[in-house]
Parts: C-alpha cells; structure tokens; sequence
C-alpha cells in the first residue's frame, strides 16, 4: 500500500501539467487561427467554445499547488531556516527536528479536517447522499463554477486530500528519521535522468575546480590566463 503512495504526487503532478499544457496550448491555437478569414474552416472554428479552458487549467493548478507541497515535504525540497538546529548537539537538534515533523503533521492534519468539513458542507453530502439514495430532506446542493458548472465542493476537495497527504508525509517523514536519523534531502542543482559530467573527467582537470566549501565552482585562474595568452599568440601570427 506504501508503495503505491510513493509516486503518487509525481504521477497527479504529471498527468495535471500535462493535460493543462494541452489545454492552454488548444485554447490559444483556437483564438488564433479562428480570427484568420479562411472559409469553412473559420465558420467550424467559430461554433468552438473554449471559455471553459482558462478556468478549468485554474482549478488543475491549485490541485498540482496542494499535492506538489505533499511531494515537497516527502523529498525534502521546502525551504527551511535550520541554521540555528544545525549547530546544536545531536541529540537536541533531533528533538527539534522531531517537534517540527510533528508540528507540521498537526497543522495539515487540522487543515484537513476543516477543509472536509467545508467540502462536506459545501455540497459533497447532498452529492453521495443522492448517489447512494439516502433521503436527502433539505439537503444543500451547493454552488457551481462559472464556466464548467461544476460543483465546487470537487474543486475544493484539493484542500483536504492535498493537507492530508501533507500530513501522511510528515508523519512518514517523522518515522524514518527516528529509525535512521536522516531526513531527506533534494539536490537542487540534480535533474533527474541527466548526470553531470564529473569534473575530474580527463581534459577537465585544469578547467574548474571546487572551493573548500564545495558550493562555488570557478575557473582555475592560471589556466585561464594561459589559454588567454595562447589565444593571444594565436592572433598575432
């Protein structure tokens, strides 16, 4: 079951960019091309209504903004200040590391129950409650968006699946450092699928090399200043 979960936001992420990408890119295609005054093909452009794309790709973007925040919390690419956590003693960073985890799960997990809450006030219980033939009496069915006409409680949903996920992540983040003592770590500066040439491959030697932090690569000023004279020689013969 674990292991089902563990793409999830990558396989949600991917699928809504893509679909969003097509989306935007038909709409804007369809603005274009149905302005230029080709017979036939103008009038069947015309009878398209694409008013529905721009709000439909809003609603895609605040799914991918919840569950993408889910995915930053398993792989550990949000920004923290941990400067001060970082200087302290092991065994002290790890309470406060284990505080913070457990913060974090208790702020989504409250965001998540009120934000089902609100979904389920919101229309969801008038929506299950007449799929499931349940008597429904004055039930609230709910508003809709503008263009879609879809009920709003199914966009809002993002707000309690996304934070509860957030909290699962936190809570599985939270475990793993109590039984390993790591915590997960992005490379920033790593695409995936892609490997850096190391820079000690032959015939890079003399080109770049590493500061004592390992943070700032520059050029090897002398070889720099010899390939600059080379060229120099080069010019003048």
């Amino acid at each position: 079951m674990l292991r089902a979960l563990d793409h999830l936001e990558e396989w949600l992420v991917t699928f809504l960019i893509g679909a969003a990408t097509l989306i935007i890119f038909a709409a804007v295609a369809h603005r274009y091309a149905s302005g230029l005054p080709i017979p036939g093909l103008q009038d069947w452009l015309l009878t398209l209504n694409f008013g529905w794309a721009q709000e439909l790709c809003i609603i895609m973007f605040v799914w991918m903004a919840k569950f993408g925040a889910a995915y930053g919390v398993r792989t550990g690419i949000h920004v923290g200040v941990d400067v001060l956590i970082n200087r302290l003693n092991d065994g002290l960073r790890a309470k406060f590391i284990i505080f913070g985890l457990l913060a974090g799960a208790l702020f989504t997990g409250i965001v998540g129950s009120l934000g089902a809450y609100f979904v389920w006030e919101n229309g969801a219980h008038y929506f299950f409650y007449k799929a499931l033939g349940l008597p429904m009496g004055s039930l609230y069915e709910g508003p809709t968006t503008p263009d879609l006409e879809m009920p709003t409680w199914m966009v809002y949903s993002a707000v309690p699946l996304g934070s509860a996920l957030m909290c699962f992540r936190f809570l599985q983040v939270c475990v793993g450092f109590v039984r390993t003592g790591e915590l997960p770590h992005h490379d920033h500066g790593h695409v995936e699928g892609i490997e850096a040439e190391p820079l000690t491959a032959a015939g890079n030697e003399d080109k770049v090399f590493r500061m004592d932090d390992d943070l700032h690569p520059r050029v090897d000023e002398d070889s720099a200043a010899k390939r600059a004279a080379d060229s120099d020689k080069g010019g003048r013969a």
